[in-house]
């Protein structure tokens, strides 16, 4: 197993997982943009990583994936209109670069998933959360504007209704509520939580990469408008898929009743 930490965020990866963990537990891991700064390094590390399949983002302490922005960073890093303009782009290349990577994306959620917080899981491919845990968008409360880029993934996520309704009135929605609107996949009992999360990603990363890839761009591509959709690239993906290597070995290993063992390629 390698790592690489720091104070406040924590990276490893093992067994074709790579492990991003907020860990400013005793603010429920809000997050100071030095902070998005290690996160962002750590996706572009883990992208470039063949070792790397599956990307798992959580939240340490057991109170929190992510409780949104720092506040007590706000007189610092958003006091000024330039400083407000820079965060925010910050914000959205760091989004960006999670919601782009090839590789699948869980969010493992324990407890709070507030503003930032909750921007960050519908960046996510997946979200698996702990039944205690709490969802919402505070920004009515705070008086600060939500960008295009973070409604349109909400959007897309759970639609223009819900999307409404969580921000205009910054409410918090437990996590039956988030499964019932499709802002979670799963919800599993707190003590259950982080195994289902290991196992459910070792049986992705096991999966033959370029499928796997071809799937999130294809999917992505999808909920574009149709004039912008990428369509050659669609067929390419694909077509590369059946032109690997892994394909013969999926053949095989399903010939031969045995597991296959894709190498990406």
């Amino acid at each position: 197993m390698t790592s690489a930490t720091t104070d406040k965020v924590l990276s490893s990866q093992e067994d074709g997982i790579g492990h991003i963990i907020f860990n400013n537990p005793q603010r429920h891991n809000a997050v100071s943009l030095d902070m998005w700064g290690v996160v962002e390094k750590t996706i572009i590390d883990f992208a470039a990583d063949e070792a790397v399949r599956v990307v798992v983002i959580s939240g340490a302490g057991g109170k929190a994936f992510v409780s949104g922005a720092d506040i007590s960073k706000f007189d610092k890093e958003r006091a000024s209109p330039d400083a407000i303009e820079h965060y925010n782009a910050r914000l959205q290349e760091i989004y960006e670069s999670i919601r782009s990577l090839a590789k699948p994306t869980i969010a493992m959620i324990d407890g709070y998933c507030l503003g930032g917080g909750l921007a960050l899981a519908v960046c996510c491919d997946l979200r698996f959360c702990s039944a205690k845990s709490k969802f919402g968008l505070p920004a009515a409360r705070l008086g600060l504007g939500y960008p295009f880029a973070g409604m349109k993934n909400l959007v897309d996520t759970i639609g223009p209704g819900a999307t409404k309704d969580i921000v205009f009135s910054a409410r918090r929605l437990d996590a039956g509520e988030a499964f019932h609107l499709g802002l979670v996949q799963k919800i599993l009992p707190e003590d259950e939580l982080a195994s289902f999360v290991t196992e459910y990603a070792l049986s992705v990363a096991a999966n033959a990469p370029l499928t796997v890839n071809a799937a999130k761009v294809v999917v992505g591509e999808v909920l574009k408008d149709e004039a912008e959709r990428d369509m050659e690239r669609c067929r390419a993906l694909v077509a590369a898929c059946f032109a690997s290597e892994d394909y013969a070995e999926g053949r095989r290993a399903f010939a031969e009743k045995r597991p296959p063992q894709f190498k990406g390629r």
